[in-house]
């Protein structure tokens, strides 16, 4: 038989934990994007989509669409990479960098050397 102390420490328990439940949401990183990547040519805008199932999408008029993977989030840190086909060259880039609010920044890293990246949340 349990004590009542053993019961209020259990039912505490329980309460902290659904609490720390209903008070998760998606991470900061999910979402419609838009970034700038300022590559060696000029600045190039895309649109990047990331979603709740850490699975996403990087598209622009120059690239074209490409799926997003190896996507991990760790507090405000984001990596993710992409398969690219620049000029008939196939390129994974592999982007590093930080979510605050709603702008993003960081960079690619390519076998040129880092691009930088910074972003802005698309407008709903």
């Amino acid at each position: 038989m349990i004590n009542k102390t053993g019961k209020l420490v259990a039912g505490m328990l329980v309460a902290l934990f659904l609490a720390a439940c209903a008070g998760t949401g998606p991470h900061p990183a999910v979402g419609e994007w838009v970034i700038t990547i300022d590559t060696p040519i000029g600045a190039m805008n895309a649109d990047l989509t990331i979603n709740e199932d850490l699975t996403g999408n990087m598209s622009s008029q120059d690239m074209g669409s490409s799926a997003i993977h190896s996507v991990a989030i760790a507090g405000e840190t984001l990596s993710f990479a992409t398969d690219i086909d620049a000029q008939g060259t196939s390129m994974t880039l592999a982007f590093t960098g930080t979510v605050d609010g709603d702008q993003m920044s960081g960079s690619f890293d390519t076998d040129f050397g880092p691009i930088p990246v910074t972003g802005r949340r698309a407008a709903n």
